[in-house]
C-alpha cells in the first residue's frame, strides 16, 4: 500500500478539488494520510493557491517546505497541481527542480496519471474533515472579465457541472452526515447557462432541497451583474434555503466599478441591495470591498464608507489592491495609491464595519434562533445560525459538554454579543 498526503492551500473550491482526488485512491491501494501527519510518505501532493500576491507567497513557501520533506527522507516524491502551477507553469519548473511534477488546476487526471491511478467519472469525495457541512461546487471557470483577476486565465473558461451530477453528490454528502450545502463557484449566479441555456441557479435550489438529509442551501460568490432575481423567491420561500447571501460588490464608486470592468454602477448597485433586503426580509447580506485600486481617491473611498454606513453589510471582508501579473489593470492602468495608504484606508474601512457588525449582533440578542453544531471545543458548543457561513463569519458560542449535539440542530437563546461572536443559550 502507497502512501499519500495532500496539503490544500487558498478557498474552498481547491479543497473540493482535493476532495474529488483523494476519492478515487483508496480503491487504488493508496492510504490517504490526513494534512497533519508528520510521517513518511511516498507522495506529498501540494493544491495551490496563485489568486493574490499574499496567496502566492504562501503557496511557493509551502513548496519549499515540502522539497525540504522530501530532502529530510520523509516524502519519496512531491506533486504539485493547482492555480499556481497552473498559472506559473513555465517560471516554477526552472526555480524549484526538485519537484517531482507540476500540474495545472483546470484538469485533475494528469495528476491522477502520475500516482499510477486510472482516472474513473464517478463522482465521489473523500471527506478531509468530519464537519457537518460541505462545499459543493457547481461550476468551474468563469467568462467575467474583471480588470484585477487573474482567475479567467487561470481556471479558464466558465463550465457548469450537470444538476443530475450535483444532486448525486448531494446525496453521497448526505449519506455521510452533511447537513448544510455551500455551494460555490467563481460565479454561482452564470450557473446553468453554458449547458441549459439560461440561468438555472433557482432551479438548482429547488432540486437539491429535495435531497433526504439536507437541511441548508447556503449561496456563496454570487456576481451582483444580472443576478437572477428568481434566486430571491427560492431564498425567501423555500426553508432549505438560508436567507444569507455572498454578493461581493468590491466597490461603489461609479469611477472605481468602471475601472474594475464590474458592468454595474454605484445606483445599479444600491438598487440591488435593496430589493434585496425588502424581497427576503432579515436577510443577512456579506460582501468584499478593495481598496486603492486605480481610481480611487478620497471623494471615492469617502463614498465607500458613507455606502457601508448606508447599507449596514452583516458581514464584509475587505483587502488592499495588488496587480496581478496578466490582468487588464496590471497592464492598462496606473497603481497611485501608496502601500502605506491603502493600507490606512483599509484599517479605517474595517474599524467602520466592526462597529456595524457590533449593533446587527447586539440587534439579535434575546431571540431565539435554531443553529447547527459544528464542534465541541473546551467545554464549548461552536454553532452557526443560517445567518453565518464557516470559516469566514463569526460563531454562536454555548457552554456545553454535550458532544452528542455535534452535527445537530438546536434552538438557543442569543445572550450576547460582539464584533463578531454570539453568545448563547440552549433553551
Amino acid at each position: 500500500m502507497k502512501t499519500v498526503k495532500v496539503i490544500t492551500l487558498g478557498c474552498s473550491k481547491n479543497t473540493v478539488d482535493t476532495e474529488h482526488l483523494l476519492a478515487q485512491l483508496p480503491c487504488s491501494g493508496f492510504i490517504v494520510k490526513p494534512e497533519d501527519w508528520g510521517g513518511a510518505v511516498d507522495y506529498l501532493l501540494l493544491n495551490t493557491c496563485g489568486f493574490i500576491g499574499d496567496a502566492k507567497e504562501e503557496s511557493v513557501q509551502a513548496i519549499l517546505e515540502a522539497v525540504e520533506s522530501k530532502k529530510r527522507g520523509l516524502a519519496s516524491k512531491v506533486l504539485v497541481f493547482g492555480c499556481l502551477s497552473q498559472r506559473y507553469s513555465k517560471e516554477l519548473p526552472e526555480e524549484i527542480p526538485e519537484v517531482d511534477g507540476w500540474f495545472g488546476a483546470r484538469d485533475l487526471n494528469p495528476v491522477l496519471r502520475a500516482l499510477g491511478v486510472e482516472p474513473s467519472e464517478c463522482v465521489s469525495r473523500y471527506r478531509t474533515d468530519g464537519k457537518p457541512y460541505a462545499y459543493l461546487k457547481i461550476s468551474e471557470g468563469c467568462d467575467r472579465r474583471c480588470s484585477y483577476c487573474a482567475i479567467p486565465f487561470i481556471r479558464g473558461a466558465h463550465r457548469s457541472v450537470p444538476m443530475e451530477q450535483l444532486v448525486a453528490e448531494a446525496g453521497m454528502l448526505a449519506a455521510s452526515g452533511v447537513k448544510e450545502l455551500i455551494l460555490i463557484a467563481q460565479d454561482t449566479t452564470f450557473y446553468g447557462l453554458d449547458i441549459y441555456g439560461r440561468r438555472a441557479l433557482a432551479e438548482l435550489l429547488q432540486r437539491l432541497s429535495g435531497v433526504p438529509g439536507i437541511e441548508w442551501l447556503r449561496i456563496h460568490y454570487s456576481y451582483p451583474a444580472d443576478f437572477p432575481l428568481d434566486v430571491l423567491k427560492q431564498m425567501a420561500d423555500n426553508p432549505k434555503v438560508c436567507r444569507y447571501l455572498d454578493i461581493p460588490l468590491q466597490h461603489i464608486a461609479d469611477r472605481v466599478l468602471d475601472n474594475m470592468h464590474r458592468h454595474v454602477d454605484g445606483a445599479w448597485t444600491r438598487n440591488l441591495i435593496r430589493r434585496l433586503r425588502d424581497e427576503v426580509p432579515g436577510v443577512a447580506l456579506r460582501t468584499t470591498m478593495i481598496v486603492g485600486h486605480p481610481g480611487e481617491g478620497e471623494e471615492e473611498f469617502e463614498e465607500l464608507l458613507n455606502f457601508l454606513r448606508e447599507a449596514r453589510f452583516e458581514r464584509l471582508g475587505a483587502f488592499t489592491y495588488s496587480e496581478e501579473d496578466g490582468t487588464w489593470g496590471a497592464e492598462h492602468l496606473k497603481d497611485e495609491v501608496t502601500e502605506e495608504e491603502k493600507r490606512r484606508r483599509l484599517d479605517a474601512l474595517m474599524s467602520l464595519q466592526a462597529s456595524v457588525s457590533l449593533e446587527c449582533n447586539r440587534a439579535r440578542v434575546g431571540t431565539v434562533e435554531r443553529v447547527l453544531v459544528d464542534d465541541l471545543v473546551d467545554g464549548t458548543l461552536v454553532c452557526r445560525s443560517e445567518f453565518e457561513s464557516p470559516d469566514v463569519d463569526g460563531e454562536v458560542l454555548v457552554s456545553s459538554t454535550d458532544a452528542s449535539l455535534v452535527g445537530k440542530f438546536i434552538d438557543v437563546r442569543i445572550v450576547g454579543a460582539d464584533e463578531y461572536d454570539l453568545i448563547a443559550e440552549m433553551m
